[in-house]
């Protein structure tokens, strides 16, 4: 049996912070107390001398993009992001090649991920205008959800037919994570832009074509038709004032059947800085205004927004390096998200306690997560030790994503995460991945 003391840490959880010890037996949190004597010689002890102790981060959205785009990143590279910034748990995206729209796919991404994550792993499904009898006839009790694009990202997935929409909200069980721009909308803007620019659009003119409008067509749509059908929908990346109207704050979260997500770089960038960021700053849904990002955290912080994530999405420098037309969205996050929003507490944006909440509570509770994403005695020991006074810089050489670069370049962080322990082991340490691995597939208490 491996034992595992962490010594003298301040645990943040469920909206408190307390001092105390954590004991843990293999993968298990097996007590938590004031103060934990050693229960043998062979007891690893951390002392962490108060820093604070937060569970480990459940990332609901990720492009680790393994299968077919591993140019851009693998699940093993990006994991290991995913580790060195505390995020614990990830579920990643079906928009890789081939795209994730049957079982078979499914599993071939739980095998890889079986001997390459360095993280706990979940895979979504994904939804087509065709594929309703695959996802009906799907074993889904490993799944934590069904994904539809509902505007074309990378990898294009778009299910446009409203007809098959309904079927699939009517019939599909699984919690359905959406993405929501209006693909119409789109087209009519980026053909205004061709005529205005022709080649040349600026990156300032992303969030003209994939504008506001553009949002909340399509999550008002999909807000309208979960009502009807009585499907629990998860929007996906708000990034829009107006769209945080749609959703509600009146019931406990383990109650709402329509919930939303906000992504780190719409809580941190806006329009202001493609002209500094450009292709950098290229997501899909677009960074918008500095009045939508104040929108976006008034929601988050009265629970509109249940939940942060990052939609880690990399891209080669190379390909972000291209013109408007030909660059695509998306960019690395994961290493950095934590970071940031301990940003945000330095500034008392936001409290640590509701950090944990979004971050860590809240996606365990939507999808079902069996035993994480919090510190209780029962739970596995997926922990993270934060450092709230130890500054540190972003630089080219200390990302370790695959494409090997950051939208935080050049920003130093107050925050520093100095161990990520994962299942009961030391993962991460002071910049330094643990070379072996630890990680468990995700499951799910249904």
């Amino acid at each position: 049996m491996k034992r595992l003391l962490i010594k003298n840490a301040r645990i943040v959880n469920e909206l408190k912070t307390v001092q105390g010890d954590i004991y843990v037996e293999d993968d298990t949190i097996v007590e938590i107390a004031d103060s934990i004597s050693a229960k043998s010689s062979d007891t690893t002890i951390i002392d962490v001398e108060g820093k604070h102790v937060l569970p480990g981060i459940i990332d609901d959205q990720v492009h680790f993009r393994e299968p077919g785009l591993i140019h851009k990143g693998t699940i093993g590279s990006e994991s290991a992001a995913a580790i060195a910034g505390g995020i614990t748990s990830y579920f990643e995206m079906p928009n890789t090649k081939p795209q994730t729209t049957n079982y078979k796919e499914w599993k071939n991404k739980m095998d890889i991920a079986a001997s390459d994550s360095y993280a706990n792993y979940g895979f979504m499904l994904g939804g087509t205008n065709d594929n309703l009898e695959e996802i009906l006839n799907a074993d889904t009790s490993q799944i934590p959800a069904l994904k539809l694009f509902l505007g074309s990202s990378t990898g294009n997935m778009l299910v446009d037919d409203l007809e098959v929409l309904e079927r699939i909200f009517s019939k599909v069980k699984l919690r359905i994570a959406l993405h929501c721009e209006d693909e119409d909308t789109i087209k009519k803007n980026l053909q205004a832009a061709i005529d205005e620019y022709g080649e040349e659009i600026p990156m300032d003119q992303h969030p003209v074509i994939r504008n506001v409008e553009a949002c909340y067509l399509s999550s008002s749509k999909a807000v309208e038709l979960a009502k009807k059908t009585g499907a629990r929908i998860h929007v996906f990346h708000l990034s829009t004032g107006k769209e945080t109207a749609l959703f509600s704050n009146n019931k406990d979260l383990r109650k709402k059947q329509i919930t939303s997500e906000v992504c780190i770089h719409h809580l941190w960038f806006c329009d202001e800085d493609y002209k500094r960021k450009g292709s950098h700053i290229k997501w899909n849904p677009a960074v918008k205004s500095a009045a939508d990002r104040e929108k976006l955290w008034e929601a988050l912080l009265d629970d509109r927004i249940d939940v942060i994530a990052t939609d880690h999405a990399p891209h080669t420098l190379q390909e972000k390096s291209n013109s408007y037309l030909s660059c695509p969205s998306g960019g690395p996050l994961v290493q950095h998200a934590l970071p940031a929003m301990l940003e945000f507490v330095h500034q008392d944006k936001i409290s640590i306690e509701k950090v944990v909440q979004k971050m860590c509570h809240n996606p365990a509770i939507l999808f079902d997560v069996e035993k994480r994403g919090f510190i209780k005695e029962g739970y596995k020991a997926d922990l993270v030790v934060v450092d709230t006074n130890n500054p540190w810089t972003v630089t080219r050489d200390n990302v370790i994503a695959k494409c090997g670069w950051s939208p935080f370049e050049g920003v130093t962080f107050k925050s520093r995460i100095t161990h990520t322990i994962l299942n009961g082991n030391v993962a991460y340490k002071n910049f330094k991945v643990n070379e072996n691995k630890f990680a468990q597939a995700i499951t799910f208490d249904r």
